[in-house]
């Protein structure tokens, strides 16, 4: 389930029958072994850099009712070319005080004196996301689907201290698989510690999925508020945000969050302050 925070409305959204096979059944668990792996994403995503993925295009933007007014007009040469579109100037405002970094469906967790937090049932720790000892307050889990733009951007201005790359698993990361998996702590992942002005000490994590294995960061030392971070090929994936500063989030979102209810956000909409 989904909380439309503009229009102030729960929507229910279906699972899909492929995952309930794959994560709920003993031959689907089997063939979860295969299709986690990278050499499959890395298979799948010949495909969809081909010219040949072209055809599934309209048929995508249909079924997801992607408004692509919000799109710069582009020839297309591909599914991913197509994926990693970008959006006009303007179509995503950076607004006033916290916002969201990317289009998603976002949960707010605090993290314990311990260092640990609580997604669907399962504990997890600083630790085990960063493979290091960090203290943090705050853990902002945006979770990207398909139709989503897949692009994320910084939280404020300041500088890149350090970046790393771990290791891991592609399951998806929808509910379905973080009620089964500690997913986030099991996909491979992309972590960048920050040093930024307001937000102080902020580190964001790129979470690869279900063939999704691509994540692409710009190569950047210091950003602007608002500047993009990177992108995600084909797929849903998730960008974890860890505060370390005392913040309020919008209590709608906690609510929800609180109820195991994720709240749709756009990139650069007001989350908090």
């Amino acid at each position: 389930m989904y909380y439309d925070i503009k229009n102030d409305k729960k929507i229910i959204i279906k699972e899909s029958s492929a995952l309930k096979f794959l994560y709920n059944t003993l031959i689907g668990r089997l063939l979860l072994k295969i299709f986690t792996t990278k050499f499959v994403a890395n298979t799948y995503a010949k495909y969809m850099n081909s010219k040949l993925s072209k055809r599934k295009i309209n048929k995508f933007i249909l079924k997801n009712n992607i408004n692509m007014d919000d799109y710069e007009e582009k020839d297309y040469t591909s599914f991913n070319d197509f994926f990693m579109r970008n959006v006009k100037s303007g179509k995503r405002k950076i607004e006033d005080g916290l916002f969201a970094i990317c289009d998603s469906k976002l949960s707010v967790y605090k993290i314990d004196e311990n260092s640990k937090f609580n997604i669907k049932n399962s504990i997890y720790t600083v630790e085990e996301l960063i493979d290091e000892k960090r203290d943090y307050k705050y853990a902002l889990i945006f979770r990207l689907c398909v139709d989503d733009y897949h692009h994320y951007i910084f939280p404020d201005s300041g500088k890149v201290i350090n970046s790393k790359y771990i290791n891991g698993k592609l399951h998806t990361v929808q509910p379905i698989a973080l009620k089964k998996y500690k997913v986030f702590h099991e996909n491979s992942r992309q972590v960048t510690f920050l040093d930024c002005d307001n937000l102080g000490d902020v580190c964001i994590i790129e979470v690869g999925a279900l063939i999704v294995g691509k994540i692409v960061n710009e190569d950047v030392k210091s950003f602007k508020r608002g500047d993009e971070k990177g992108h995600f090929e084909f797929g849903g994936s998730t960008v974890i945000m860890l505060l370390n500063k005392d913040i309020e989030i919008n209590e709608k979102i906690i609510e929800m969050s609180n109820n195991d209810i994720e709240t749709i956000v756009r990139m650069g909409q007001n989350i908090g302050r």
